[in-house]
């Protein structure tokens, strides 16, 4: 079958930089294993990869190649235990990146702890663990240093692969980060051999995330990259293009809680359950890695299925919905195992799986639209700037998930954090909405924004709940 340009690149990946040599451990070939292997009951590691099957790797900015997957730290901080045995199931579903920081609580020293223990195994990933940690902005060199000093000796490493700025979220962020103490900081750490990489974590705007990519001091970033919020994949494809390795964000929890879909959105996602949905998106999309903050070891078993991509099932086998929770051993979309006997290539089952995705996200977005009809928000921002400086697009993004997919749960959520996350999150819900009527020319689909605004807050207004983080 002959390729296009585009297809050949998706199956190898992004290039790297000039200069720069290709991974040492390029992509795998796709593999013929039964994808629905038996398991056995969940313990400390419910997780068993086969040694037949390498893990995918893709290139990450100038260090190492990362895992399809990144196990972030920030929920698995009941205990020590807890942590080890988390971490433990993340090396058996291939995962060898590992992203905390010590705005995490006890992440750092319970995953110091964990990995000097199954290092005394001799149980850690080839070529051993890349990790990344963060530092907020706006430190002295000093107390910079101090900190950093600090997460090392948490986690028992004399240094790390990546240092990520976390929360590049304002101007005067990215302005510590380029021109102030944190250009020192940055630039201290590399040249002490402390850290491999620099990058940096943002929920800031388009144009801050376009002035730091561009700013060439940082070699990764991580953005909120999700198959229901689009918006920040053309910043993404920027990056991949010039070699900066991207880490999407939370995109099963922040992306919709797609752990716990509702009835309206499991049928829009079929025959993929929406978190295997929106990975494999993610992943065509060229994505370097994932995140995925588990706390449990079951979390992981997303992660196994995916992180080799494996010949799927037909998708016309699919006979019964996935599975609603991924503690219960989903199913990769099609429910019968597929084998080199039913897969003519490993380029065109993968040819195929693209299609399917790419068929199954079309009816996801009709699904919407069909249900909001005139009153669909097609993100196009045309509407801004607002004069009171409301985010419209982001509450009628909102709008569109709670009535367009039923995740009013979830978009309650996220709207009620508006206000009370400082620079994480947008300061003025729709309540601050003035119907001065500024944005109505603006709408190519003229649509009645002010009245849509005020139905937003009438609809998702509530008391708050608590926030993670970011």
């Amino acid at each position: 079958m002959q390729l296009t340009r585009l297809q050949r690149r998706r199956i190898q990946g992004p290039k790297p930089p000039p200069g720069q040599k290709p991974p040492t451990n390029p992509r795998p070939p796709l593999s013929g294993l039964p994808l629905n292997k038996s398991r056995p009951n969940p313990g400390p590691n419910p997780l068993q990869i086969s040694p037949q099957v390498p893990p995918l790797r893709r290139p990450y900015g100038r260090g190492p190649a990362v895992s399809a997957f990144t196990l972030g730290t920030m929920r698995a901080l009941a205990s020590p235990a807890q942590m080890q045995a988390v971490v433990r199931a993340a090396l058996a579903a291939g995962i060898n990146h590992l992203e905390t920081a010590p705005a995490y609580g006890p992440a750092e020293r319970f995953l110091g702890q964990a990995l000097q223990n199954l290092a005394r195994e001799g149980q850690e990933p080839p070529g051993g663990w890349l990790i990344t940690s963060k530092l907020l902005p706006g430190c002295d060199l000093d107390s910079g240093q101090e900190q950093l000093r600090a997460i090392l000796n948490r986690l028992g490493v004399p240094a790390l692969t990546t240092l990520a700025v976390h929360g590049l979220n304002l101007n005067e962020h990215l302005s510590w980060a380029l021109q102030g103490a944190g250009a020192e900081l940055l630039a201290w750490a590399l040249g002490e051999g402390l850290v491999g990489q620099v990058g940096f974590t943002s929920h800031g705007d388009r144009g801050l995330i376009e002035g730091a990519l561009a700013s060439g001091r940082f070699s990764v970033c991580g953005l909120h990259l999700h198959l229901l919020d689009r918006q920040r994949l053309p910043l993404a494809r920027q990056a991949l293009s010039e070699g900066i390795g991207v880490l999407a964000i939370s995109p099963a929890d922040k992306g919709g809680q797609l752990y716990a879909p509702p009835a309206e959105l499991e049928a829009d996602c079929a025959p993929f359950h929406p978190l295997e949905l929106a990975y494999r998106f993610l992943q065509q999309q060229g994505i370097s890695t994932l995140s995925l903050g588990a706390e449990r070891p079951e979390d992981l078993i997303w992660a196994e299925r995916l992180s080799d991509p494996g010949p799927p099932s037909p998708v016309s086998a699919q006979t019964s919905p996935p599975a609603r929770s991924p503690a219960t051993a989903p199913q990769i979309a099609g429910g019968v195992p597929a084998t080199n006997n039913n897969c003519a290539s490993a380029t065109s089952v993968e040819m195929n799986l693209e299609m399917n995705v790419a068929l199954a996200v079309e009816r996801l977005d009709a699904a919407a639209k069909g249900r909001l009809g005139s009153e669909y928000c097609g993100q196009c921002r045309a509407c801004l700037p607002c004069p009171n400086g409301l985010p419209i697009p982001e509450l009628l993004r909102l709008r569109n998930l709670a009535l367009g997919h039923g995740m009013t749960a979830f978009a309650s959520e996220r709207y009620n954090l508006i206000g009370r996350a400082g620079h994480w999150w947008e300061q003025l819900n729709a309540s601050a909405c003035g119907s001065c009527g500024d944005c109505l020319p603006r709408c190519p689909h003229q649509l009645p924004i002010p009245s849509l605004l005020a139905d937003t807050h009438q609809r998702l207004a509530a008391a708050p709940r608590r926030r993670l983080w970011g």
